[in-house]
């Protein structure tokens, strides 16, 4: 790896034609913190979104919650997760909100569709009517009011950017990236609480951070421990935040962001992994994040060989004919 290389691209070729690309910003960040290979600009401000999860899941073991309530793997698991609203996430984000003593209809989180589509079919089939459990993002609101309860914080207005609760997720992203809290971009995630966008490399520093961290008992590796050891409730059937965690045995730590953001964790070795897809393709990430973790020597062959379809998936017709590749290289443009 070497620090400073071009952007990646992201290429979409039917038969002889690059027919689109998408440009990719990356980080690996060693134990240090400090960046040990980058590719484009390490210092995209990036909106972090879902891949903040982790982090935002820490202070609810920290604090003592998750062991008051007695909270199971898999639930912490779901709150460091974007789910496929499948039964079994629905269930341990109903299960968290019982366990804290809090109703479900104080959950802001909204309702949505499942993100995986069978699972989408089969719930509009039998006329099941979209609910805030279902929301992807509903693990972590669950363990956001678990935590209020725990702290006796007001639950009502949890998702405010000045509750307690909020100030409190601020000030542990700012403790593991580096960034100065008065310097944290806050907006409005899609979930309606607060997200951060923070440089790209102090993201690649937070997760090399969590990676070491989890190397020893305590918070950091029971996050790290519940994702890769129930990697099904992280994301579900289909999804490469799943299969890579699956593949590699426990080894790494994979979490997606909206907007072509996603982060990966080797504790092993102490690295930390963070992309951005500039213009925010979600089709982009999967291959993108295969190749970084590929060039910086994390992933695994079996990784590599098991999950090829997310590296470099062929593109069909409609009659299921091959027309075209997935393919990243470096950029040609600086």
């Amino acid at each position: 790896m070497e620090p400073g290389r071009p952007a990646l691209e992201v290429r979409f070729t039917r038969g002889r034609v690059v027919e689109s690309r998408h440009r990719v910003h990356a980080v690996v960040a060693d134990g240090s913190g400090e960046p040990v290979g980058s590719w484009g600009d390490g210092g995209w401000i990036t909106v972090l979104r879902s891949v903040a999860k982790p982090f935002q899941a820490l202070p609810l073991v920290a604090d003592g919650a998750a062991h008051r309530f007695g909270l199971s793997e898999e639930e912490i698991a779901l709150c460091c997760g974007s789910h496929n609203s499948e039964e079994v996430h629905m269930e341990a984000a109903a299960s968290i909100l019982a366990k804290a003593g809090v109703p479900a209809t104080l959950l802001v989180c909204g309702a949505h569709a499942p993100l995986l589509a069978a699972r989408r079919d089969e719930l509009s089939a039998a006329g099941t009517p979209w609910t805030p459990l279902m929301c992807n993002c509903s693990g972590k609101h669950a363990g956001m009011l678990a935590l209020a309860a725990f702290h006796g914080w007001p639950l009502r207005g949890y998702e405010g950017a000045d509750h307690p609760l909020q100030r409190r997720m601020g000030r542990e992203l700012a403790s593991w990236t580096g960034a100065a809290p008065a310097e944290m971009v806050w907006e409005t995630d899609g979930c309606g609480v607060p997200t951060f966008a923070i440089p790209l490399s102090g993201l690649a520093r937070g997760v090399a951070h969590l990676a070491v961290a989890a190397r020893s008992d305590g918070p950091p590796r029971r996050i790290v421990e519940a994702m890769t050891r129930h990697p099904f409730m992280v994301a579900g059937t289909g999804r490469l935040c799943t299969r890579l965690m699956e593949e590699e045995g426990g080894r790494v730590f994979a979490k997606v962001g909206a907007e072509g953001v996603y982060v990966a964790g080797d504790p092993e070795r102490g690295l930390g992994v963070a992309l951005k897809v500039e213009d925010g393709a979600w089709r982009a990430a999967p291959p993108a994040l295969m190749a970084v973790l590929d060039r910086a020597g994390i992933l695994s062959a079996g990784a590599r060989e098991a999950l090829g379809d997310f590296a470099e998936p062929s593109l069909r017709n409609t009659l299921g004919d091959e027309v075209g590749r997935v393919s990243v290289e470096e950029s040609r443009c600086s």
